[in-house]
């Protein structure tokens, strides 16, 4: 079922694309006919070209392509929904047939919502949401501790290292006693990370920074992406754990790893404040069974545009944001960065700013 289902996407992707390159055809005004479904091919054969050169280009090129290329899917996204409304409306005789044909207006109205939904979508991909939660609890810790938590970052071809300095910044506004990463830290391709010297971004973090893996690092060249966390300081948790005055962590190994352990044998012996960190949020009843007490999640972007957000809020028990099963208490999180258009609809870029309060170690 889902290799029937991997083969026909790209079918129903070109069918789609011609349906919308022939409305934008009858749509255009005489004369002008092939301009507008011309561009829109063009286009289309950016984002197919980013796929096939991306790594046989410099930097520079491969940065255009790929910007050019993934905004071509969210404007398809959009035109589509667009003639699918109109033409549902115009059967139910809502609307005139001839409304979308051979109108300059009307293909400047068009072109004008989806040009103005890129644009502020982008804007809004531009502001970084600080999500803040308290918890206290019972187990002692030696302070009060502030986390910063983050995932889905996504560097690499349009994710940039000045991107990345801006959100060092604000991690570190929040003097953080640790810091967390919930995979997808790199996007895939790790060679404009590499070039870029990434790394030295994240050796500007004033705490300890841990981490474990997400599905894209595995698309990549993985053996690379982890020396590359190494060299920026930051300590991999695969299946393993680590302690941090009171707290204790543990990194899961993503869903994408073919043999990971069971939660159960990673967390059996911990006695402190328990924090997961596991890249998808496909099995939250196995924290709340293992008595974890907080996890944090990515994967899910919640969409990143609407209405994709409503199918992750279909496929996940939970998509974005605050949840509690049991004792356990969850959040997953949209991700700091984006995979590829950054634009944003109805969802947001986010880290999370977790206080940790409870009683305080005694000093034997």
């Amino acid at each position: 079922m889902r290799t029937t289902l991997f083969i026909a996407i790209p079918f129903i992707v070109l069918a789609s694309a011609c349906y919308v390159a022939w409305h934008l055809w009858k749509i255009a005004p005489q004369g002008w006919k092939l301009l507008p479904s011309g561009l829109f091919v063009l286009w289309m054969a950016t984002m197919v070209a980013s796929f096939i050169f991306i790594e046989r280009v410099p930097v520079k090129a491969a940065t255009v392509l790929y910007e050019v290329g993934n905004t071509w899917m969210i404007a398809f996204l959009y035109l589509l929904l667009i003639f699918l409304l109109a033409d549902a409306a115009s059967l139910c005789r809502i609307l005139p047939r001839t409304l979308l044909r051979d109108s300059t207006a009307a293909l400047l109205a068009v072109t004008g919502a989806v040009a103005a939904i890129l644009f502020l979508g982008h804007l809004h991909y531009m502001h970084k949401y600080r999500e803040e939660l308290t918890i206290t609890t019972d187990k002692p810790l030696e302070k009060p501790l502030t986390i910063v938590l983050a995932s889905d970052l996504h560097l690499g071809y349009h994710n940039r290292r000045p991107e990345l300095a801006r959100w060092v910044d604000l991690i570190n506004a929040e003097k953080p006693d640790l810091v967390l990463f919930g995979g997808d830290i790199v996007d895939m391709s790790m060679r404009p990370i590499l070039e870029g010297r990434y790394q030295e971004e994240f050796r500007r973090i004033d705490a300890p920074v841990w981490a474990v893996l997400g599905n894209h690092e595995y698309y990549g060249d993985i053996e690379s992406a982890e020396r590359f966390y190494k060299d920026a300081g930051i300590l991999l948790l695969k299946d393993s754990t680590a302690s941090f005055k009171g707290v204790d962590v543990i990194g899961r190994n993503d869903l994408s790893y073919p043999c990971r352990a069971a939660l159960h044998e990673l967390s059996d012996s911990l006695e402190g404040f328990t924090i997961l960190l596991d890249h998808q949020p496909s099995d939250l009843e196995e924290a709340s069974q293992e008595g974890i007490d907080f996890q944090f999640s990515g994967h899910t972007h919640h969409g990143q545009v609407w209405p994709v957000s409503w199918i992750t809020d279909a496929v996940f028990e939970k998509a974005w944001g605050h949840y509690r099963k049991g004792d356990t208490r969850y959040y997953i999180s949209s991700g700091l960065g984006i995979w590829g258009s950054r634009v944003r609809v109805g969802t947001r870029s986010e880290y999370l700013v977790l206080h940790l309060t409870g009683p305080e170690r005694k000093n034997d």
